[in-house]
């Protein structure tokens, strides 16, 4: 598969090791499931099958020996957005083995100034991401593998100064 033929669907289609994901934004809403995020807000519970897809996507992908993890980086007092993404999200796919670190960095300087969301895939193939103004996800691109380096130290910058969500979310979830 060429560069220019390689999306971030097929990214997911093809990896053999790791996907790891770098979240910085407080806001994803207006990004992803909409409806699911309303529902939180009016305090309703978390439906029995909400991201059954992920879900699914991610069993198949961890039960082939593959691994599915993240670090998001945020500060304390989490956004509205971000209680729901770590309680219904994270714990929700943690069900079926996606792994989180939290990077918090509300008393230390952030490692990864200027750094905004991305995938990496099998530590070789990065596709940084591109969201609008309010949050709207805009698209990835796939960059040549060349990059997979730059992004590969970003990936392990965040890990250093990340700790597990279930520790972080222990002491500071809501």
């Amino acid at each position: 598969m060429t560069t220019s033929s390689r999306t971030l669907g097929s990214l997911f289609d093809t990896f053999t090791r790791e996907a790891f994901r770098l979240e910085t934004l407080d806001d994803y809403s207006r990004s992803g499931n909409v409806d699911a995020y309303r529902a939180f807000q009016d305090g309703q519970d978390r439906p029995a099958a909400y991201n059954a897809d992920w879900l699914t996507e991610v069993k198949g992908h961890v039960d082939a020996g593959r691994r599915i993890y993240r670090v998001h980086v945020l500060t304390r007092p989490l956004t509205p957005y971000l209680r729901f993404e770590l309680g219904w999200g994270y714990v929700t796919n943690a069900t079926a083995g996606e792994e989180f670190f939290i990077l918090d960095r509300t008393d230390l300087p952030n490692p990864l100034v200027d750094v905004g969301d991305f995938w990496l895939f099998d530590s070789v193939t990065a596709a940084p991401m591109s969201y609008g103004p309010e949050g709207e996800f805009l698209g990835a691109a796939v960059l040549p593998d060349e990059r997979g380096p730059e992004y590969v130290a970003y990936r392990d910058a965040a890990l250093a100064h990340a700790v597990p969500f279930a520790d972080w979310w222990a002491e500071h979830g809501v």
